[in-house]
């Protein structure tokens, strides 16, 4: 988390909403004191990717928000920065950090995305979703669930022809599943 949390002050986010559910307490704990970070509490329900991201919604204010999972490491180039960089709202309703499947340590299983010349996005494909993006969340009010997986926003998202890929040059690894750290300890430590 301290990882994640530095991308973002680094990439330029100077407020923070953390999402806590499993380990809630420790979280809040270990964050106590910490300039620019809210909780947005999920301890009554676990909400997934898209319904965490609603209900943080009157924490996080207007406009499009930088989203972060804390379960993997980057490195090279800062993901948050490039994406800053690369966002086009009048083209774009998201911009997710791709890495490339063969690239991707850790990783179970194919691709998510596939991406055009200019970065369009469809699903299937050779790319997998690495944990970053910039995203609107407007169309989140088209889900009247509480708790659901982000895909169903990025679904409407592709289904418009406005959800993008940025592809990350560095390197990236899943630490989510206790096997998995070894391979992340490699690409950090080496």
């Amino acid at each position: 988390m301290d990882r994640a949390l530095d991308l973002a002050r680094e990439g330029g986010v100077a407020e923070v909403v953390v999402n806590t559910h499993y380990l809630g307490e420790q979280i809040v704990t270990h964050l106590a004191g910490r300039e620019g970070i809210t909780i947005s509490d999920e301890s009554d329900a676990l909400l997934e990717t898209g319904g965490g991201l609603k209900k943080a919604l009157p924490l996080l204010g207007a406009g499009p928000v930088v989203t972060l999972n804390p379960d993997v490491v980057w490195t090279g180039a800062n993901p948050i920065a490039a994406l800053r960089e690369a966002w086009d709202p009048a083209r774009m309703d998201a911009l997710l950090a791709l890495i490339p499947l063969r690239a991707a340590r850790g990783r179970i299983g194919g691709g998510d995305f596939a991406m055009d010349g200019e970065g369009r996005l469809t699903r299937k494909g050779n790319f997998v979703y690495g944990g970053a993006q910039i995203i609107k969340t407007e169309r989140l009010a088209e889900i009247g669930d509480a708790a659901f997986s982000l895909n169903r926003l990025w679904d409407l998202m592709l289904a418009d022809g406005r959800a993008f890929g940025l592809a990350h040059k560095g390197g990236w690894g899943d630490v989510g599943r206790p096997d998995a750290i070894p391979l992340a300890e490699e690409l950090l430590y080496g």
